[in-house]
């Protein structure tokens, strides 16, 4: 069976350019055996390169907007993502990045100045309101990352002009209030997910 790199919710195209991630969230479909996002199957053998991707964007006046969201954290492929997203605002197309936010950490560096020419909105996981609750639900690989998260949140309107952060509705022990609050003292917009409802 070939690898879904792209698929349509919709008049968004969704682009799934890695099966990687730097988190375990323990409510996420993969950490529960699932590979799949409505009737489609993400789960990917290797990290396409640009050019496989490239190959499936189609008509950019055909979505509202292309959306880096798959099976994994897209930015872990961060090369694919921005030649992707470099062809697809030189067509004249919209550019969407659903992330964890913790980029800067993986990379270490700040690869938001990369990211900006290119993508148009950002949209950041913050899921919870604390560091034991972050570690409970999201489980992350690497050490430090609940403050590398909420310093990547500040930095990013700085770099990009529309950036969405969301928290989980019905996520065990969450303050959505206080989400809410850490977003707003962060300059972003904040959005309210609701658990198990995906896309």
């Amino acid at each position: 069976m070939s690898a879904t790199l792209v698929y349509d919710i919709r008049q968004s195209r969704y682009l799934n350019i890695t099966g990687r991630c730097t988190l375990r969230c323990q409510f996420c479909p993969k950490q529960q055996g699932s590979k799949q996002v409505h009737q489609y199957q993400l789960a990917l053998q290797h990290q396409p390169k640009a050019a496989d991707v490239i190959a499936l964007l189609g008509q950019v006046d055909h979505f509202d907007e292309y959306v880096f969201c798959g099976y994994g954290e897209p930015t872990l492929n961060l090369n694919t993502l921005i030649e992707v997203a470099r062809t697809i605002k030189e067509r004249g197309g919209k550019v969407r990045l659903n992330t964890d936010g913790l980029a800067n950490h993986f990379h270490r560096r700040n690869v938001l100045p990369e990211l900006a020419p290119w993508i148009d909105s950002l949209s950041i996981s913050l899921n919870v309101h604390n560091e034991t609750l972050y570690q409970q639900h999201c489980q992350p690989k690497l050490a430090g990352s609940w403050q590398a998260l909420l310093t990547f949140i500040k930095l990013a309107p700085h770099y990009i002009s529309k950036v969405q952060v969301s928290a989980i509705n019905g996520l065990a022990g969450v303050d959505i209030e206080a989400c809410r609050q850490i977003v707003a003292n962060s300059g972003c917009e904040f959005k309210l997910r609701q658990l198990d409802i995906v896309g």
